[in-house]
């Protein structure tokens, strides 16, 4: 028996989708492929490549702008997320899933291994730990690129990865994405707390007005919003179901997946859905100039305005952004807004499945 082995220039490919946050791999299974990610010490160095500018983004904005507790903190926030994500995701792996955990028409080996841990769609190299941290990588950034397969993964694991895609890609994201995105929510904490406190909103040293904050909502919903209107528009086409693998709640996390992922400018996949037609390769094109174009419009004009204004002197009433506080509210803003925008969806497809999971 002979079997074919595609060959080529993987190594200088995969150093540019890690580091680029490109994501695109030289063979169509991506990292999970041993010519691309062949054992653990790989693994660490193409995930750490997922994150390593984007968090080093954070600490240049610091020096730019000439504080650089504030890139700390942006940091910290991004950080404390990141942390929180991967450890749901981890943990949801590690539980498995019941139904293959209890025994009963299941054989003794699918037994065994599912009591383990969800080792379904991961590679036996990584494991469920190397497998759970890069998907929380590189849905966290705008990479895409995976060495498991998330259609595989728990009802929660997939519902943080989608989260984490419709949240903007804040927790660190792309290469300058994330911190753009994270500074529109900064400039929306500001002003939120500035409301509760009595304290006039300032974000670098300069007054937060009307103006900023009509920017910073276009900033931090422009994705969401292209992400469920595209996607509710996709699941009222008729011919949609048959380019699904799975039905029921799964085959709308399919297709939500999809969108979110297109939507943050990601590039991964559960995998089950065929957007390979017309239709639905035209809506994700338009979905993702959408949503990269108009947060960069928002933050541009953010951007502009502020560079306008004279630096106000810090006073009594002067919120700080850069102490603890302010890192919590930002982590409780971000979490606050991705609830409110996207828990409904959410609830049709990963939160629905986990109870019929569970039932």
């Amino acid at each position: 028996t002979e079997q074919f082995l595609p060959q080529g220039p993987a190594a200088p490919q995969v150093a540019i989708k890690q580091s680029g946050t490109n994501g695109g791999g030289f063979f169509g299974v991506n990292s999970a492929h041993p010519y691309e990610n062949p054992n653990a010490f790989t693994n660490i160095i193409e995930m750490t490549s997922l994150l390593l500018i984007p968090a080093a983004c954070c600490f240049t904005f610091g020096i730019g702008v000439k504080n650089t507790k504030q890139g700390k903190a942006i940091f910290a926030a991004m950080l404390i997320l990141l942390v929180i994500f991967t450890g749901v995701i981890a943990v949801n792996e590690h539980a498995g899933t019941p139904q293959l955990a209890d025994g009963g028409a299941v054989n003794i080996e699918m037994t065994d291994g599912q009591a383990g841990g969800n080792m379904e769609g991961k590679e036996s190299r990584f494991g469920i730990a190397a497998s759970s941290t890069w998907s929380a990588y590189t849905t966290a950034a705008s990479n895409g690129s995976v060495n498991s397969m998330h259609d595989s993964y728990t009802p929660l694991g997939g519902f943080v990865q989608m989260l984490q895609m419709a949240l903007g890609e804040v927790v660190f994201g792309g290469v300058g994405c994330g911190l753009y995105g994270m500074i529109g929510f900064a400039i929306l904490t500001v002003f939120i707390a500035g409301l509760m406190v009595g304290r006039t909103p300032e974000f670098l040293g300069k007054k937060i007005e009307p103006g900023e904050m009509r920017w910073a909502v276009v900033l931090c919903l422009a994705t969401p919003f292209a992400i469920l209107v595209c996607s509710a528009i996709a699941c009222m086409v008729p011919g949609l179901a048959d380019q699904l693998n799975n039905g029921g709640a799964h085959g709308f996390s399919e297709v939500l997946y999809a969108f979110t992922s297109c939507g943050g400018n990601n590039g991964s996949a559960f995998a089950g859905m065929n957007c390979n037609i017309p239709w639905i390769n035209v809506m994700l094109g338009l979905e993702m100039l959408f949503a990269r174009f108009m947060p960069i419009i928002g933050t541009l004009a953010i951007a502009g305005s502020l560079a306008k204004k004279s630096k106000v002197a810090e006073s009594a009433g002067t919120l700080s952004t850069t102490n603890g506080m302010f890192v919590f509210l930002l982590v409780f803003i971000v979490l606050l807004i991705g609830a409110l925008s996207f828990f409904p969806a959410l609830a049709l497809g990963p939160v629905a499945e986990f109870f019929q999971m569970i039932a």
